[in-house]
């Protein structure tokens, strides 16, 4: 078999540090191929990720092309994706092309016709933003979705279900052998993983920690920025920086409730140093204020030996085993938040590593979109199977 895999031409593959679309490629690819298909990836010139082909227009990753106005912008994925389908149309021994671009992967390649193979496109994001697109998604016949958790798909408009293919949860290599693995001694601390942004809820992980007497560590970015003096130096420099909607919300609602201490911010660390601050701390906090799609920072949280705590929304009741590996409380009820973080002392971390150890391998993941693969490849313009890398 042989698979176009588009990452997109937002960072490389493997990030370095936040990346949470090409980190699961970067998860996927791998395994494929030690089950002998031939990856070909469309990504960035400085990704560094084993593969058997490369394609890529622009060398540097364009992450930061996401903080200029639309107008600036708007030709990066377009650009790219005009790569990936000339590549299609100039090669046509690709039996399958596997998208993670959102909205612009599947309109280029829809723009084929009946010269497009099969297109698997998985859906990392919420399924509500794009109403226009996905609402009315159909017409090409070759592309098919994947969600990557049961209750994103649940969202799906109808027209989108109609091409579903099920979901699968994602994995994490960290879930190799995690349970057979050393674990460093728990701190009096929780950590909130992931890019620091409203849908997050950073501003109520930090007024949590002043609720419940207990450190709260935020680790990740804001926007392309992944310190505080990077941050405040593009500020300084550039006032359109301060328009972007990450760097407004943490400057107007997290920064005022940091104080070092109780509350601090470390930036989007190496990922040695990440996961050992996790490993480290008695729980990792998900205040979410939006529906959760995938959840890879639940995923490697539990891999590495540290509890959810979280509202109930979107993915995180089908990664979090109640009172075992975790508890996922009523969403808003920031009282059963308080009282789940301080309960969250008492869980076993040796049990949040078997079960990762068991469903959140990259192996599972693997074996789960080859299985899709398959059903593409064997029944393209029939109905499909559903396939989910649940229990």
């Amino acid at each position: 078999m042989r698979v176009l895999m588009n990452a997109g031409p937002w960072l490389p593959v493997p990030p370095d540090g936040y990346g949470g679309i090409e980190n699961v490629v970067a998860t996927l690819v791998p395994e494929l191929r030690r089950r002998g298909v031939e990856v070909v990836l469309a990504t960035v010139g400085t990704s560094t990720l084993d593969v058997d082909g490369r394609i890529s227009v622009y060398q540097e990753p364009q992450f930061e092309q996401l903080l200029r106005p639309y107008n600036r912008a708007m030709g990066v994925a377009m650009a790219h994706m005009r790569r990936v389908v000339d590549e299609v149309r100039r090669d046509p021994s690709f039996d399958l092309v596997h998208d993670h671009l959102e909205v612009v992967g599947p309109a280029m390649l829809g723009s084929l016709g009946d010269a497009c193979p099969p297109v698997l496109h998985t859906l990392h994001w919420d399924l509500t933003k794009h109403p226009q697109f996905y609402g009315e998604f159909g017409g090409h016949e070759h592309i098919h979705v994947n969600g990557v958790s049961a209750a994103q798909v649940a969202t799906a408009p109808p027209a989108l279900r109609a091409r579903g293919v099920g979901h699968v949860h994602l994995a994490t290599p960290l879930a190799e052998r995690a349970d057979r693995r050393p674990r460093p001694e728990k701190q009096d601390f929780a950590v909130i993983l992931g890019r620091i942004t409203l849908s997050k809820g950073q501003h109520l992980a930090a007024r949590l920690a002043r609720r419940s007497g207990i450190d709260v560590v935020l680790a990740g970015p804001v926007g392309p920025f992944r310190s505080p003096a990077a941050l405040d130096r593009a500020v300084a420099a550039d006032p359109e920086v301060g328009r972007n909607p990450d760097v407004r919300y943490f400057c107007d609602e997290v920064r005022p409730l940091l104080d070092g201490t109780r509350v601090r911010w470390v930036g989007s660390l190496p990922p040695h140093e990440r996961d050992e601050l996790v490993a480290r701390a008695r729980a990792c906090l998900f205040p979410l204020q939006w529906e959760e799609p995938g959840g890879t920072a639940v995923v490697e949280s539990l891999s590495l030996g540290t509890p959810v705590v979280g509202y109930a929304r979107g993915c995180l009741p089908e990664l979090v085993e109640q009172g075992r590996t975790g508890f996922v409380v009523p969403r808003d009820d920031e009282d059963a938040l308080v009282e789940a973080l301080r309960a969250a002392k008492a869980l076993d971390p040796a049990a949040c590593c078997r079960e990762a150890s068991i469903r959140f391998v990259p192996s599972v993941m693997a074996e789960n979109y080859l299985a899709l693969y398959r059903t593409l490849l064997d029944s393209d313009r029939r109905p499909l199977v559903t396939v989910s890398s649940g229990r």
